[in-house]
């Protein structure tokens, strides 16, 4: 199968040049333009989440021996989650070949989270398939080096660890509003507010999902906790 200028340049990106490239381009059909001779990317999603997952559960249990299961499960969580997946298809450019409807692509699609991370994994899929698990791993280790090698100690997200917080205090979970939302609908900017029982609160604005604004706030909270400690 002979491939565009732009899938060259994203094998390039990913660092693997595909024996099947019809395997890549499946990756990285959304399910807003599948046809009859051409099927989405939903299958491969879902086996790319479990490669994604053995690759990143093997190099944190390599790379800390004394790490307990609650050490390395949230720094699992922090290195598979969403948010991290749709960063490393930033980081690579995947957004730029997506193969989209009209309507998902009028709509900002090539910039939504979900697209992004759902097309991130059918593409570590499409790659285990490809060439096998030693080389799907090799890609997951080289995308996401920096943020294996940087993964906190305890990489709790934030908001878990502010409704620990307000539990160990006797509290009721934090509480978290989006008190203005403005921008279009394919890029809102979001204003969340989260407040404890207590009546402190802290507020973030940003673009993107309204969950990694809840985190900003949260942190911000945390922040501020820490700070009267």
């Amino acid at each position: 199968m002979k491939v565009s200028a732009e899938i060259a340049g994203f094998m390039k990106r990913l660092g693997h040049e595909f024996a099947q490239p019809e395997l890549l381009v499946r990756a990285l059909t959304h399910s807003s333009v599948v046809s009859p001779t051409r099927p989405d990317n939903q299958r491969l999603e879902f086996l790319g989440d479990r490669v994604l997952g053995l690759v990143m559960a093997e190099a944190l249990f390599a790379a800390d021996a004394k790490a307990s299961e609650g050490q390395l499960a949230p720094r699992f969580n922090a290195l598979v989650r969403g948010e991290t997946c749709a960063a490393v298809a930033r980081q690579i450019d995947l957004g730029q070949v997506l193969k989209l409807g009209r309507s998902e692509m009028m709509s900002g699609g090539r910039r939504k989270e979900a697209v992004l991370a759902d097309a991130m994994e059918a593409v570590l899929a499409a790659v285990y398939l490809d060439a096998g698990y030693a080389k799907a791993q090799a890609v997951v280790l080289k995308l996401w080096g920096a943020r294996l090698d940087g993964v906190a100690e305890d990489a709790r997200d934030a908001k878990t660890a502010l409704q620990e917080w307000a539990q160990a205090n006797g509290m009721p979970p934090p509480v978290y509003d989006e008190t203005d939302r403005s921008g279009p609908d394919h890029a809102p900017i979001f204003h969340v507010t989260v407040r404890l029982a207590d009546g402190r609160s802290a507020e973030a604005r940003g673009q993107g999902a309204r969950r990694s604004i809840e985190q900003a706030a949260a942190q911000s909270l945390l922040a501020q906790l820490e700070a009267l400690a």
